[in-house]
Protein backbone atom coordinates (compact mmCIF):
# COMPACT_ATOMS: atom_id res chain seq x y z
CA UNK A 1 0.00 0.00 0.00
CA UNK A 2 1.19 3.59 -1.02
CA UNK A 3 -0.19 6.65 0.64
CA UNK A 4 0.88 10.58 0.18
CA UNK A 5 -0.41 13.76 -1.39
CA UNK A 6 -1.95 13.84 -4.76
CA UNK A 7 0.17 14.22 -7.21
CA UNK A 8 0.21 16.73 -10.18
CA UNK A 9 0.10 15.20 -13.12
CA UNK A 10 3.10 16.57 -15.67
CA UNK A 11 3.42 16.97 -19.38
CA UNK A 12 0.79 19.64 -19.54
CA UNK A 13 -1.69 17.39 -17.90
CA UNK A 14 -1.20 14.68 -19.46
CA UNK A 15 -1.52 16.25 -22.46
CA UNK A 16 -4.50 18.34 -22.03
CA UNK A 17 -6.51 15.61 -20.73
CA UNK A 18 -7.70 14.90 -24.55
CA UNK A 19 -6.67 13.16 -27.28
CA UNK A 20 -4.41 15.34 -28.75
CA UNK A 21 -1.56 13.63 -28.63
CA UNK A 22 -0.07 12.74 -32.15
CA UNK A 23 2.10 10.04 -33.50
CA UNK A 24 5.64 12.13 -32.78
CA UNK A 25 4.36 12.62 -29.04
CA UNK A 26 3.80 9.02 -27.21
CA UNK A 27 4.54 9.06 -23.92
CA UNK A 28 8.27 8.43 -22.86
CA UNK A 29 9.21 5.12 -20.34
CA UNK A 30 10.19 8.39 -17.64
CA UNK A 31 6.30 9.96 -18.42
CA UNK A 32 4.40 6.74 -18.00
CA UNK A 33 6.27 6.25 -15.00
CA UNK A 34 5.69 9.48 -13.21
CA UNK A 35 2.10 9.01 -14.04
CA UNK A 36 1.33 5.32 -13.06
CA UNK A 37 3.55 5.98 -9.51
CA UNK A 38 1.52 9.25 -9.11
CA UNK A 39 -1.78 7.16 -9.55
CA UNK A 40 -0.65 4.44 -7.05
CA UNK A 41 0.48 7.41 -4.30
CA UNK A 42 -3.35 7.96 -4.23
CA UNK A 43 -4.43 4.43 -3.10
CA UNK A 44 -4.97 3.22 -0.07
CA UNK A 45 -5.81 -0.45 -0.82
CA UNK A 46 -3.76 -3.24 0.16
CA UNK A 47 -2.57 -3.54 -3.89
CA UNK A 48 -3.54 -1.42 -6.65
CA UNK A 49 -2.02 -2.15 -10.35
CA UNK A 50 -2.23 0.52 -12.89
CA UNK A 51 -1.72 -0.02 -16.83
CA UNK A 52 -1.40 3.38 -19.15
CA UNK A 53 -1.91 2.70 -22.62
CA UNK A 54 -1.35 5.95 -25.28
CA UNK A 55 -1.91 5.57 -28.84
CA UNK A 56 -2.54 6.97 -32.49
CA UNK A 57 -3.87 5.15 -35.28
CA UNK A 58 -4.53 6.58 -38.50
CA UNK A 59 -6.77 5.11 -41.24
CA UNK A 60 -8.24 5.23 -44.83
CA UNK A 61 -10.73 3.34 -46.33
CA UNK A 62 -12.14 3.23 -50.27
CA UNK A 63 -14.78 1.61 -51.66
CA UNK A 64 -16.55 1.65 -55.36
CA UNK A 65 -13.12 3.10 -56.74
CA UNK A 66 -13.04 6.17 -54.29
CA UNK A 67 -11.80 7.60 -51.22
CA UNK A 68 -14.81 7.31 -48.89
CA UNK A 69 -13.03 7.99 -45.01
CA UNK A 70 -10.09 9.17 -43.41
CA UNK A 71 -9.07 9.99 -39.99
CA UNK A 72 -6.99 9.67 -36.85
CA UNK A 73 -7.74 9.11 -33.26
CA UNK A 74 -5.50 9.76 -30.22
CA UNK A 75 -5.95 8.42 -27.20
CA UNK A 76 -4.48 8.04 -23.60
CA UNK A 77 -6.36 6.84 -21.32
CA UNK A 78 -5.46 4.20 -17.60
CA UNK A 79 -7.49 1.36 -15.99
CA UNK A 80 -7.01 1.43 -12.17
CA UNK A 81 -7.08 -2.27 -9.84
CA UNK A 82 -7.90 -2.07 -6.72
CA UNK A 83 -8.12 -4.67 -4.33
CA UNK A 84 -8.86 -5.98 -0.57
CA UNK A 85 -7.54 -9.41 0.31
CA UNK A 86 -9.28 -11.59 -2.53
CA UNK A 87 -11.63 -8.48 -3.82
CA UNK A 88 -10.57 -6.34 -6.72
CA UNK A 89 -12.29 -3.93 -9.29
CA UNK A 90 -11.03 -1.99 -11.91
CA UNK A 91 -12.05 1.20 -12.96
CA UNK A 92 -11.00 2.74 -16.90
CA UNK A 93 -10.81 6.31 -17.33
CA UNK A 94 -9.53 8.75 -19.89
CA UNK A 95 -10.02 12.26 -18.08
CA UNK A 96 -6.77 12.93 -16.51
CA UNK A 97 -6.43 15.40 -14.52
CA UNK A 98 -5.42 14.55 -10.86
CA UNK A 99 -9.28 15.03 -9.34
CA UNK A 100 -10.78 12.87 -12.04
CA UNK A 101 -7.73 10.66 -11.10
CA UNK A 102 -8.36 10.44 -7.59
CA UNK A 103 -12.20 9.87 -8.11
CA UNK A 104 -11.29 7.39 -10.16
CA UNK A 105 -8.74 5.29 -7.92
CA UNK A 106 -11.82 5.65 -5.02
CA UNK A 107 -14.54 4.48 -6.84
CA UNK A 108 -12.15 1.20 -8.21
CA UNK A 109 -11.88 0.83 -4.06
CA UNK A 110 -15.31 1.60 -3.28
CA UNK A 111 -16.44 -1.36 -5.90
CA UNK A 112 -13.12 -3.72 -4.46
CA UNK A 113 -14.73 -3.94 -0.40
CA UNK A 114 -18.19 -5.02 -2.66
CA UNK A 115 -17.31 -7.49 -5.08
CA UNK A 116 -17.00 -11.16 -4.14
CA UNK A 117 -13.78 -12.84 -3.22
CA UNK A 118 -11.96 -14.49 -6.30
CA UNK A 119 -10.22 -17.52 -5.28
CA UNK A 120 -7.95 -17.41 -8.22
CA UNK A 121 -6.99 -13.77 -7.53
CA UNK A 122 -2.80 -14.35 -7.22
CA UNK A 123 -0.65 -11.87 -5.70
CA UNK A 124 0.82 -9.36 -7.39
CA UNK A 125 3.91 -9.71 -8.96
CA UNK A 126 7.10 -7.44 -7.83
CA UNK A 127 9.73 -5.83 -9.54
CA UNK A 128 10.63 -8.20 -12.80
CA UNK A 129 13.48 -8.21 -15.58
CA UNK A 130 12.08 -7.87 -19.52
CA UNK A 131 13.63 -8.70 -22.80
CA UNK A 132 14.14 -5.75 -24.63
CA UNK A 133 10.86 -6.13 -27.51
CA UNK A 134 12.27 -4.36 -30.94
CA UNK A 135 8.92 -3.50 -32.21
CA UNK A 136 8.69 0.52 -32.75
CA UNK A 137 9.12 1.64 -36.46
CA UNK A 138 8.88 5.69 -37.48
CA UNK A 139 8.07 4.85 -41.17
CA UNK A 140 4.62 3.25 -39.55
CA UNK A 141 4.10 5.94 -36.59
CA UNK A 142 4.95 8.88 -39.18
CA UNK A 143 2.25 7.62 -41.84
CA UNK A 144 0.35 10.31 -42.72
CA UNK A 145 -2.76 11.01 -44.56
CA UNK A 146 -1.40 11.94 -47.69
CA UNK A 147 0.56 9.08 -48.01
CA UNK A 148 -2.13 6.84 -46.71
CA UNK A 149 -4.45 8.74 -49.55
CA UNK A 150 -1.62 8.40 -52.58
CA UNK A 151 -1.72 4.18 -51.26
CA UNK A 152 -5.57 4.41 -51.87
CA UNK A 153 -5.80 6.17 -55.00
CA UNK A 154 -2.89 3.78 -56.59
CA UNK A 155 -4.93 1.00 -55.66
CA UNK A 156 -8.13 2.60 -57.70
CA UNK A 157 -5.63 3.39 -60.17
CA UNK A 158 -4.84 -0.51 -60.23
CA UNK A 159 -8.01 -1.70 -60.58
CA UNK A 160 -9.37 0.47 -63.45
CA UNK A 161 -6.12 -0.30 -65.43
CA UNK A 162 -6.52 -3.61 -65.14
CA UNK A 163 -10.36 -3.70 -66.56
CA UNK A 164 -13.67 -2.76 -65.75
CA UNK A 165 -12.71 -3.66 -61.85
CA UNK A 166 -13.94 -1.75 -58.25
CA UNK A 167 -11.22 -1.74 -55.68
CA UNK A 168 -12.40 -1.26 -51.64
CA UNK A 169 -9.22 -1.00 -49.47
CA UNK A 170 -8.38 -0.54 -45.41
CA UNK A 171 -5.36 0.94 -44.53
CA UNK A 172 -4.41 1.02 -40.93
CA UNK A 173 -1.69 2.40 -39.25
CA UNK A 174 -0.86 2.43 -35.02
CA UNK A 175 1.60 3.76 -32.97
CA UNK A 176 1.56 2.93 -29.46
CA UNK A 177 2.90 3.42 -25.69
CA UNK A 178 1.64 1.65 -22.52
CA UNK A 179 2.69 0.88 -19.23
CA UNK A 180 1.79 -1.31 -16.13
CA UNK A 181 2.56 -0.64 -12.68
CA UNK A 182 1.60 -2.04 -9.24
CA UNK A 183 1.81 -1.13 -5.55
CA UNK A 184 4.53 -4.29 -4.98
CA UNK A 185 6.73 -2.25 -6.98
CA UNK A 186 6.63 -3.84 -10.74
CA UNK A 187 6.88 -1.95 -13.88
CA UNK A 188 6.76 -2.31 -17.09
CA UNK A 189 7.22 -0.34 -20.44
CA UNK A 190 6.79 -0.93 -23.95
CA UNK A 191 6.53 0.98 -27.51
CA UNK A 192 5.52 -0.65 -30.58
CA UNK A 193 3.64 0.17 -34.06
CA UNK A 194 1.74 -1.91 -36.34
CA UNK A 195 0.58 -1.68 -40.16
CA UNK A 196 -2.30 -3.64 -41.91
CA UNK A 197 -2.79 -2.63 -45.39
CA UNK A 198 -6.13 -5.39 -47.33
CA UNK A 199 -7.24 -4.32 -50.42
CA UNK A 200 -10.32 -6.29 -52.70
CA UNK A 201 -11.01 -5.77 -56.11
CA UNK A 202 -14.42 -7.78 -57.63
CA UNK A 203 -15.64 -7.94 -61.65
CA UNK A 204 -18.21 -5.69 -63.29
CA UNK A 205 -20.30 -8.64 -63.64
CA UNK A 206 -19.82 -10.01 -59.76
CA UNK A 207 -18.68 -13.09 -60.22
CA UNK A 208 -14.87 -12.19 -59.65
CA UNK A 209 -13.41 -11.13 -56.14
CA UNK A 210 -9.54 -10.64 -55.51
CA UNK A 211 -8.00 -9.71 -51.58
CA UNK A 212 -4.88 -9.35 -50.92
CA UNK A 213 -2.79 -7.98 -48.20
CA UNK A 214 -0.26 -7.45 -45.55
CA UNK A 215 0.59 -6.73 -42.04
CA UNK A 216 4.27 -5.21 -40.51
CA UNK A 217 5.21 -3.15 -37.89
CA UNK A 218 7.84 -1.97 -40.74
CA UNK A 219 5.55 0.56 -43.17
CA UNK A 220 8.36 0.05 -45.62
CA UNK A 221 8.26 -3.54 -45.66
CA UNK A 222 4.88 -4.35 -47.02
CA UNK A 223 4.87 -4.10 -50.89
CA UNK A 224 1.94 -1.89 -52.24
CA UNK A 225 2.16 -2.85 -55.65
CA UNK A 226 2.35 -6.32 -55.18
CA UNK A 227 -0.74 -6.24 -53.34
CA UNK A 228 -2.59 -3.90 -55.53
CA UNK A 229 -1.49 -6.43 -58.91
CA UNK A 230 -2.36 -9.81 -57.28
CA UNK A 231 -5.93 -8.62 -55.53
CA UNK A 232 -6.69 -7.44 -59.49
CA UNK A 233 -5.16 -10.79 -60.89
CA UNK A 234 -6.91 -13.15 -58.58
CA UNK A 235 -10.14 -10.93 -59.47
CA UNK A 236 -10.16 -11.32 -62.79
CA UNK A 237 -9.21 -14.86 -63.10
CA UNK A 238 -11.87 -15.88 -60.47
CA UNK A 239 -14.79 -14.63 -62.82
CA UNK A 240 -17.24 -16.75 -64.10
CA UNK A 241 -16.51 -19.70 -61.37
CA UNK A 242 -17.57 -23.16 -62.73
CA UNK A 243 -19.38 -25.68 -60.31
CA UNK A 244 -17.88 -28.48 -58.22
CA UNK A 245 -18.87 -30.66 -55.59
CA UNK A 246 -18.41 -30.64 -52.00
CA UNK A 247 -16.10 -33.14 -50.82
CA UNK A 248 -12.28 -33.77 -49.76
CA UNK A 249 -9.25 -32.44 -51.87
CA UNK A 250 -6.21 -31.77 -51.57
CA UNK A 251 -5.10 -28.24 -51.40
CA UNK A 252 -3.08 -25.10 -51.58
CA UNK A 253 -3.59 -22.40 -48.89
CA UNK A 254 -2.10 -18.96 -48.64
CA UNK A 255 -0.64 -17.94 -45.79
CA UNK A 256 -3.48 -15.54 -44.69
CA UNK A 257 -5.17 -19.27 -44.95
CA UNK A 258 -2.98 -21.06 -42.98
CA UNK A 259 -3.07 -18.45 -40.66
CA UNK A 260 -6.45 -19.12 -39.55
CA UNK A 261 -5.72 -22.52 -38.79
CA UNK A 262 -2.72 -21.60 -36.53
CA UNK A 263 -4.92 -19.51 -34.52
CA UNK A 264 -7.71 -21.83 -33.80
CA UNK A 265 -5.03 -24.37 -33.21
CA UNK A 266 -3.15 -21.68 -30.25
CA UNK A 267 -6.65 -20.57 -28.77
CA UNK A 268 -7.00 -24.27 -27.75
CA UNK A 269 -3.21 -24.63 -26.01
CA UNK A 270 -4.60 -24.18 -22.71
CA UNK A 271 -3.29 -26.45 -20.00
CA UNK A 272 -6.01 -25.78 -17.65
CA UNK A 273 -8.70 -26.89 -20.22
CA UNK A 274 -6.51 -30.16 -20.82
CA UNK A 275 -6.25 -31.10 -17.60
CA UNK A 276 -9.85 -31.04 -16.57
CA UNK A 277 -10.80 -32.86 -19.86
CA UNK A 278 -12.26 -30.29 -21.73
CA UNK A 279 -9.68 -30.26 -24.67
CA UNK A 280 -8.58 -31.99 -27.78
CA UNK A 281 -5.26 -32.47 -25.87
CA UNK A 282 -7.14 -33.67 -22.41
CA UNK A 283 -5.18 -37.50 -22.30
CA UNK A 284 -6.59 -40.32 -19.35
CA UNK A 285 -4.84 -39.43 -16.31
CA UNK A 286 -2.96 -36.57 -18.09
CA UNK A 287 -2.58 -34.63 -21.19
CA UNK A 288 -1.11 -35.29 -24.35
CA UNK A 289 2.23 -33.58 -24.06
CA UNK A 290 4.88 -35.39 -25.56
CA UNK A 291 2.93 -36.67 -28.13
CA UNK A 292 3.28 -36.64 -31.81
CA UNK A 293 -0.16 -34.91 -33.07
CA UNK A 294 0.62 -33.70 -36.64
CA UNK A 295 3.17 -33.99 -39.42
CA UNK A 296 6.69 -33.89 -38.60
CA UNK A 297 7.11 -30.72 -40.72
CA UNK A 298 5.23 -28.73 -38.30
CA UNK A 299 6.84 -26.57 -35.94
CA UNK A 300 4.95 -23.52 -33.76
CA UNK A 301 6.86 -21.34 -31.62
CA UNK A 302 5.55 -18.82 -29.82
CA UNK A 303 7.97 -15.73 -30.13
CA UNK A 304 6.01 -12.57 -29.02
CA UNK A 305 9.74 -10.51 -28.22
CA UNK A 306 10.92 -12.50 -31.22
CA UNK A 307 7.93 -10.67 -33.11
CA UNK A 308 8.27 -7.39 -31.55
CA UNK A 309 5.41 -7.73 -29.01
CA UNK A 310 5.03 -6.98 -25.38
CA UNK A 311 7.19 -8.79 -23.00
CA UNK A 312 5.03 -9.30 -20.48
CA UNK A 313 1.24 -9.99 -20.19
CA UNK A 314 -1.36 -8.31 -18.67
CA UNK A 315 -0.27 -8.95 -15.25
CA UNK A 316 3.45 -7.94 -15.67
CA UNK A 317 4.57 -11.77 -16.00
CA UNK A 318 7.77 -12.19 -18.27
CA UNK A 319 7.09 -13.63 -21.31
CA UNK A 320 9.52 -15.42 -23.62
CA UNK A 321 9.63 -18.09 -25.89
CA UNK A 322 7.99 -21.12 -25.67
CA UNK A 323 7.54 -24.07 -28.31
CA UNK A 324 3.94 -25.38 -28.63
CA UNK A 325 4.83 -28.04 -31.35
CA UNK A 326 8.05 -29.57 -32.42
CA UNK A 327 8.11 -31.08 -35.42
CA UNK A 328 4.47 -32.89 -35.51
CA UNK A 329 4.91 -33.35 -31.19
CA UNK A 330 3.00 -31.37 -28.78
CA UNK A 331 6.27 -29.47 -26.42
CA UNK A 332 4.17 -27.22 -24.46
CA UNK A 333 0.29 -26.19 -22.74
CA UNK A 334 -0.24 -22.76 -22.08
CA UNK A 335 -0.46 -21.91 -18.18
CA UNK A 336 -1.81 -19.06 -16.58
CA UNK A 337 -0.07 -17.87 -13.20
CA UNK A 338 -3.16 -19.56 -10.93
CA UNK A 339 -2.82 -22.84 -13.35
CA UNK A 340 0.26 -23.09 -12.71
CA UNK A 341 1.01 -22.38 -9.20
CA UNK A 342 -2.00 -25.25 -8.67
CA UNK A 343 -0.13 -27.78 -10.89
CA UNK A 344 3.24 -27.04 -9.54
CA UNK A 345 4.73 -25.89 -12.94
CA UNK A 346 6.15 -23.12 -14.29
CA UNK A 347 3.71 -20.28 -15.98
CA UNK A 348 3.89 -19.34 -19.24
CA UNK A 349 0.93 -16.66 -20.24
CA UNK A 350 -0.71 -17.30 -23.51
CA UNK A 351 0.37 -18.82 -27.02
CA UNK A 352 0.71 -15.01 -28.43
CA UNK A 353 2.91 -13.68 -31.19
CA UNK A 354 3.43 -17.15 -33.50
CA UNK A 355 5.98 -18.45 -36.06
CA UNK A 356 5.56 -21.36 -37.78
CA UNK A 357 7.74 -23.69 -39.30
CA UNK A 358 8.15 -23.01 -43.23
CA UNK A 359 10.16 -24.03 -46.09
CA UNK A 360 11.91 -22.25 -49.36
CA UNK A 361 8.88 -22.54 -51.92
CA UNK A 362 6.88 -19.91 -53.04
CA UNK A 363 3.20 -20.15 -53.12
CA UNK A 364 3.42 -20.83 -56.94
CA UNK A 365 5.74 -23.54 -56.89
CA UNK A 366 3.07 -25.50 -54.44
CA UNK A 367 0.89 -25.03 -56.83
CA UNK A 368 3.29 -27.09 -58.98
CA UNK A 369 3.31 -29.88 -56.89
CA UNK A 370 -0.42 -30.41 -56.78
CA UNK A 371 -1.98 -33.04 -59.36
CA UNK A 372 -5.36 -32.13 -58.75
CA UNK A 373 -6.72 -30.21 -55.94
CA UNK A 374 -7.33 -26.62 -54.83
CA UNK A 375 -6.32 -23.61 -54.22
CA UNK A 376 -8.11 -21.42 -51.25
CA UNK A 377 -7.41 -17.85 -51.00
CA UNK A 378 -8.80 -17.30 -47.91
CA UNK A 379 -11.12 -18.39 -44.99
CA UNK A 380 -13.71 -16.33 -43.25
CA UNK A 381 -16.51 -16.70 -40.98
CA UNK A 382 -15.07 -19.36 -38.83
CA UNK A 383 -17.61 -20.89 -35.84
CA UNK A 384 -16.31 -23.32 -33.86
CA UNK A 385 -18.37 -26.80 -33.38
CA UNK A 386 -16.47 -28.84 -31.03
CA UNK A 387 -13.92 -27.73 -29.11
CA UNK A 388 -12.74 -31.92 -28.44
CA UNK A 389 -11.82 -32.54 -31.16
CA UNK A 390 -11.03 -28.48 -32.43
CA UNK A 391 -13.67 -28.72 -35.25
CA UNK A 392 -14.49 -25.62 -36.88
CA UNK A 393 -16.76 -24.47 -39.97
CA UNK A 394 -16.44 -21.73 -42.00
CA UNK A 395 -16.34 -20.15 -45.71
CA UNK A 396 -13.71 -19.47 -48.25
CA UNK A 397 -13.80 -15.97 -50.44
CA UNK A 398 -11.85 -14.11 -52.99
CA UNK A 399 -10.59 -16.73 -55.08
CA UNK A 400 -11.05 -21.00 -55.39
CA UNK A 401 -9.11 -22.44 -58.20
CA UNK A 402 -8.94 -25.91 -59.14
CA UNK A 403 -5.91 -27.09 -60.13
CA UNK A 404 -4.59 -30.02 -62.31
CA UNK A 405 -0.74 -31.05 -62.90
CA UNK A 406 0.56 -28.07 -61.39
CA UNK A 407 -1.42 -25.48 -63.36
CA UNK A 408 -4.64 -23.54 -62.51
CA UNK A 409 -7.08 -24.79 -64.67
CA UNK A 410 -10.02 -22.30 -63.73
CA UNK A 411 -12.13 -20.79 -60.96
CA UNK A 412 -14.90 -22.75 -59.12
CA UNK A 413 -17.40 -21.78 -56.71
CA UNK A 414 -16.68 -20.94 -53.17
CA UNK A 415 -17.52 -23.99 -50.08
CA UNK A 416 -18.26 -24.49 -46.34
CA UNK A 417 -15.62 -26.71 -45.02
CA UNK A 418 -15.96 -28.81 -41.92
CA UNK A 419 -12.41 -29.46 -40.90
CA UNK A 420 -9.84 -29.48 -37.73
CA UNK A 421 -6.43 -27.95 -37.60
CA UNK A 422 -5.60 -31.34 -36.40
CA UNK A 423 -6.33 -33.04 -38.95
CA UNK A 424 -5.45 -30.62 -41.81
CA UNK A 425 -2.02 -30.49 -40.17
CA UNK A 426 -1.62 -33.74 -40.17
CA UNK A 427 -1.20 -34.01 -44.16
CA UNK A 428 1.30 -31.35 -44.88
CA UNK A 429 2.80 -32.18 -48.51
CA UNK A 430 4.75 -28.99 -48.62
CA UNK A 431 5.38 -25.96 -46.98
CA UNK A 432 6.68 -22.30 -48.26
CA UNK A 433 8.69 -19.45 -47.09
CA UNK A 434 7.17 -18.34 -43.93
CA UNK A 435 5.46 -14.49 -44.44
CA UNK A 436 4.22 -11.63 -42.03
CA UNK A 437 0.41 -12.00 -41.72
CA UNK A 438 -2.40 -9.95 -40.43
CA UNK A 439 -3.97 -8.15 -39.22
CA UNK A 440 -1.47 -7.14 -36.52
CA UNK A 441 -3.10 -4.01 -35.38
CA UNK A 442 -6.19 -5.40 -33.43
CA UNK A 443 -4.70 -5.64 -29.84
CA UNK A 444 -5.84 -3.01 -27.33
CA UNK A 445 -2.67 -2.90 -25.28
CA UNK A 446 -0.70 -1.33 -28.48
CA UNK A 447 1.18 -4.49 -28.58
CA UNK A 448 0.03 -6.10 -31.10
CA UNK A 449 0.47 -9.75 -31.56
CA UNK A 450 1.79 -11.22 -34.45
CA UNK A 451 1.96 -13.89 -36.80
CA UNK A 452 4.73 -15.24 -39.41
CA UNK A 453 3.64 -18.55 -41.15
CA UNK A 454 4.06 -19.84 -44.63
CA UNK A 455 1.52 -20.88 -47.21
CA UNK A 456 1.47 -24.89 -47.76
CA UNK A 457 0.31 -28.02 -49.25
CA UNK A 458 -1.79 -29.79 -47.56
CA UNK A 459 -3.07 -33.68 -48.56
CA UNK A 460 -6.52 -32.97 -47.47
CA UNK A 461 -9.11 -30.99 -46.52
CA UNK A 462 -12.83 -31.25 -45.80
CA UNK A 463 -15.51 -29.08 -47.73
CA UNK A 464 -18.95 -29.87 -47.14
CA UNK A 465 -20.98 -27.66 -49.00
CA UNK A 466 -21.30 -25.23 -52.27
CA UNK A 467 -21.62 -21.52 -50.95
CA UNK A 468 -23.01 -19.47 -53.62
CA UNK A 469 -21.70 -16.33 -52.39
CA UNK A 470 -19.13 -14.73 -54.38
Amino acid sequence: MQTGETMPITRRDFLNNTASSRRSELLTEAEAREIAEGILAMSNADGTSVSVSNSWTGNTRSAVNRITTAGEVSDTSVSISARFGQRQASVSTNRLDPDSLQAAVDTAESQARLSPENPELMPLLGAQEYEASEGFFESTANLGPAERGQVAADAIAAATEHGDLTAAGFLLARAGASAIANSAGMFGFHRSTSMGYELTIRTADGTGSGWAGSAHRDWTAIDTRDIHTLAAQRALTSRAPQRLEPGEYPVVFTAEAVSELVGLLSRSLSARSADEGRSAFSAEGGTKVGQKLLDEKFTLISDPVGLGSSPYDGSGMPLQQETCFENGTLRQLSYDRFWADKQGVRPTGGAGSLRMSGGSASLEELVRGLDKGLLVTRLWYIRSIDPRTILYTGLTRDGVFWVEDGKIVHPVNNFRWNDSPLTAFSGIEELGRPERVGPEYADSENSSTARKVPPARLSSFQFSTVSEAV
